[in-house]
């Protein structure tokens, strides 16, 4: 039956299976102790926001494609998406062997970014990012659970050479998102600060102390392992970068 299903969803056309399959999930906001402390602001403070509940899929991506040349592959600029950008698809308005419902990635930040502005939309930040993936199927803040955490850390161990599972598949968490952890990482929106102290983003030179996260920055919760792995990676990456396992969601404020 789930053969089946899949079969039927890849025949629809691109645009009716983006409609069919796309979802926002509305999340309260709140006071969060992520776990990027820094000395001046111990605590975020998350307004209310919508998030997709699944990342963006090839199908919804090559709708996008469709009706923005612009971002086709082989058109989109070099300085906006590096030689890798959508490399998995069969051609620059075909998936090939790239499943429909399956997470896209090989997508830079800058066509990530232009995708959720034609949604009306934008990319989640880091907060937000977090602040929804703390959450399990049942709490909305499970990062105490020991056994939460070797689940995640479980799921990253696992090889990446595979083809990925089809969006939407798991369990949702708290707030009704999916597939946040052990799908694919994924953009923000302020990926390129993350290991930046304020005063260095304040004088507009991100890249100064990208690496040593500078005197104000501390892990404030150097047992979670799998967020250090994700800020360490997201931090890494260039604007034009794309990786074989880097997709994104969009988010949008509270009332959009």
């Amino acid at each position: 039956m789930r053969k089946l299903l899949i079969t039927a969803l890849s025949l629809l056309p691109v645009a009716a299976l983006a409609a069919a399959t796309a979802g926002w999930v509305g999340l309260p906001g709140g006071t969060f102790r992520s776990a990027l402390k820094y000395e001046d602001a111990p605590l975020a403070k998350i307004a209310p926001f919508q998030l997709q509940e699944r990342p963006v899929t090839n199908a919804e991506f090559l709708a996008f494609v469709k009706a923005h040349p612009r971002w086709q592959r082989g058109r989109a600029p070099k300085a906006l998406a590096d030689a890798r950008y959508l490399q998995h698809w069969g051609g620059p308005l075909a998936l090939g062997n790239a499943g429909p419902g399956q997470p896209v990635v090989n997508v830079s930040w800058f066509a990530a970014n232009a995708y959720c502005e034609a949604q009306g939309a934008r990319l989640p930040t880091w907060n937000e990012w977090e602040y929804a993936a703390a959450a399990d199927e049942t709490r909305r803040d499970a990062r105490k659970d020991p056994a939460w955490r070797e689940r995640i850390l479980a799921w990253y161990s696992r090889p990446s050479s595979g083809p990925l599972p089809r969006a939407g598949l798991q369990t949702p968490n708290a707030y009704g998102v999916q597939d946040l952890h052990g799908l694919v990482w994924e953009w923000t929106d302020d990926f390129s600060s993350l290991l930046v102290d304020p005063e260095s983003r304040n004088q507009g030179d991100p890249d100064k102390s990208k690496f040593c996260g500078a005197g104000a920055l501390s892990m404030d919760d150097r047992d979670n392992y799998a967020v250090l792995m994700r800020v360490a990676m997201l931090s890494s990456l260039q604007a034009d970068d794309t990786t074989a396992n880097l997709g994104f969601r969009c988010a949008r404020s509270a009332g959009r």
